[in-house]
């Protein structure tokens, strides 16, 4: 594969660089990027202790500098890369801007936006619901080699879902960092 500077993968490892500044000030390292066209148009990180604010998660900061950047409140022709699967609050931010694509690195199997989609997905009005409702109105879920995963229904139905794209890496940061704060 050919790397290029305006690949998922140079992107992501910006993302990555977020999350370690994120781990230096003792925050919980998830970084984020958001990119217009070929233009990083916001670069953030969590922030949550430094600001006194549950919702400053990177996702959310990124989201609100993309969009002074842009002069625009929806985000519909830009991607979000962010190091780990973004909880239910930032699948929601990420709803109302309307990204076109996300791309996440690590999976967040406690907090994760999927893992309360599945667990409201149990319910019985759920379980009739998606059996009456038509797949094109979910959201498309794609592995990094882009094959469909599944659906979601957290996000705007036209953002793309990109998962696991340097997962490795993003995970054992989030793990290293959990495992010294509790030594």
């Amino acid at each position: 594969m050919d790397f290029s500077v305006f690949s998922d993968e140079h992107y992501m490892k910006l993302a990555y660089q977020e999350a370690q500044k994120a781990k230096e000030q003792g925050e919980i390292p998830v970084g984020a990027i958001i990119v217009c066209g070929q233009t990083i148009v916001a670069k953030a990180h969590n922030q949550t202790e430094i600001l006194q604010d549950v919702t400053a998660h990177a996702e959310i900061l990124a989201i609100t500098a993309a969009a002074n950047n842009l002069g625009a409140k929806y985000l519909t022709e830009c991607s979000l890369f962010v190091t780990l699967e973004p909880c239910a609050m930032c699948a929601g931010a990420i709803f109302w801007s309307q990204l076109q694509r996300l791309v996440y690195g690590a999976a967040d199997l406690s907090k994760g936006y999927t893992n309360y989609s599945k667990s409201k997905s149990k319910s019985k009005s759920d379980r009739k619901s998606k059996s009456n409702s038509n797949s094109k109105d979910l959201d498309k879920e794609r592995s990094p080699g882009g094959q469909e995963t599944g659906t979601i229904g957290l996000l705007h139905p036209r953002t793309e879902v990109v998962r696991g794209l340097m997962a490795e890496p993003c995970g054992r940061l989030v793990e290293d960092f959990f495992r010294e704060l509790r030594n």
